[in-house]
């Protein structure tokens, strides 16, 4: 059979091919979300050996990662139930599951390193389509993609839990109305406008004949109308917003009925900072939360704290610096003298800090939660935090969708991002898109620019 991989097989041994659509999945699409192998319908999915032995170097792993492996690993188990997987065993979505343990880096083309795993899972698939299969590689690993294409062989992205980010919901919309309206908005008259808004979608008015005549509001779900925001006045620990997004922000996290805000931001935004505010306001003077608990992830390139030395909290202090220089800001805008102060708000339990592995299994009842960072969570690990919040709790998930240091997510894969999306038209859940850095001139054109 002739095909684009055709002129480099000489004799070589074949490979028993399924009728239909075959998805050759990669170790990352597993680790990835365990619940990946019954994402593909009724079409055929594969996986070698190889896979097999990395999912095994991973189950020991008290990580995500780790646990996914595991997962993976039982239901492979249960799917067996006295079949082999070598022929195909039957997938809840009614295609079927193959497991191969043939090598097959005879199919590679001469200077590929046959040693390697990625590369002995692309002479699977080299084999496959040879052999006259519909096959696809399907993996999160930019380089393994390439890789699959220069080979000739179809490759995809694992798509489930992806969003469109260039789409993506901002939280903030932009209305023109006549300016008697604008007028009795001001004196309290709720607007309704032309136009499908989000629960909790920022709006701004603007005048048809004076566009610098506006008025800034909340639309409500259970009213269908916009009205005025409750807290543009409000000042949580002595903080004012700098610009219009940040006074929306603030209007979300000060609402005690939106339980969860999602706030995306460049560097500099200050999303950190109003977060720990409002927590600040909400926790020390008003007593609506027991305590902030703030969290970041600490394994961007999969590393557990264990690997830092000294007790949880000495392992916890260099990844939770950023939240440290926030709180001296918050608690002594002159910096004079900080650290004794932001120590008496960790010591007095105003302040905890937590890693996000683990929160799970955790119930965390009346307390207000920050996670930063939440870009480099997947999916997944965004489901295990934002679950643990218990009755009267509120989850705050902040990040920069372009700042991302997993290296098997992107700006569309990320579980912020992911949040969003899936929240946008739940009345509990508000957003808000940062636009303007307010660090520093020199902060906002290193973003902007480089």
């Amino acid at each position: 059979m002739e095909n684009q991989i055709g002129h480099w097989i000489d004799n070589k041994d074949s490979i028993p091919v399924p009728e239909g659509r075959c998805f050759l999945l990669d170790t990352n699409v597993l680790l990835h979300d365990a619940d990946s192998l019954t994402s593909f319908q009724d079409n055929n999915v594969i996986l070698t050996v190889e896979v097999l032995e990395e999912l095994d170097n991973f189950k020991r792993g008290n990580d995500e990662k780790g646990r996914n492996a595991r997962r993976v690993i039982r239901t492979i188990d249960g799917l067996r139930d006295g079949h082999p997987l070598s022929k195909g065993v039957e997938l809840p979505g009614g295609g079927k599951l193959y497991i191969t343990v043939k090598s097959y880096v005879d199919y590679l083309p001469k200077g590929m390193d046959k040693s390697l795993m990625d590369n002995r899972i692309l002479a699977v698939a080299c084999a496959l389509d040879a052999g006259g299969g519909d096959v696809e590689f399907i993996t999160k690993d930019i380089n393994a993609r390439v890789k699959a294409d220069a080979l000739g062989i179809k490759t995809n992205d694992f798509l489930t839990r992806k969003v469109n980010f260039d789409e993506l919901y901002t939280g903030v919309s932009e209305h023109e109305v006549t300016e008697d309206v604008i007028d009795g908005f001001y004196q309290g008259k709720p607007v309704s406008v032309d136009a499908d808004l989000m629960p909790n979608e920022c709006v701004l008015l603007k005048g048809y004949t004076n566009p610098k005549h506006t008025a800034r509001g909340i639309y409500r779900a259970d009213s269908g109308l916009i009205e005025p925001l409750q807290h543009a006045d409000s000042h949580p620990w002595g903080l004012s917003a700098r610009n219009l997004h940040q006074q929306f922000a603030l209007e979300l996290l000060l609402r005690p009925d939106i339980k969860l805000v999602t706030m995306l931001g460049q560097a500099g935004t200050d999303k950190t900072l109003l977060a720990l505010a409002v927590g600040l306001q909400m926790v020390a003077e008003e007593k609506r939360y027991r305590r902030i608990m703030v969290s970041r992830p600490i394994m961007p390139l999969g590393k557990d704290i264990g690997y830092l030395p000294g007790s949880k909290e000495e392992k916890l202090s260099s990844w939770m610096q950023p939240v440290s220089d926030n709180l001296q800001y918050l608690v002594d805008p002159k910096l004079e003298n900080t650290s004794d102060k932001v120590q008496y708000l960790y010591d007095t339990g105003v302040v905890e800090a937590e890693a996000v592995t683990y929160i799970r299994g955790r119930s965390l009842p009346k307390l207000f939660i920050i996670i930063d960072e939440a870009q480099n969570l997947t999916p997944h690990e965004v489901k295990t935090v934002v679950s643990r919040a218990g009755e009267d709790a509120k989850v705050v998930l902040t990040g920069d969708a372009y700042q991302i240091d997993n290296p098997y997510l992107d700006a569309s894969s990320n579980g912020l991002t992911y949040v969003v999306e899936r929240f946008k038209d739940h009345p509990i859940h508000g957003h808000v898109t940062l636009a303007k850095s307010e660090r520093s001139e020199l902060a906002s054109l290193a973003a902007s620019l480089l």
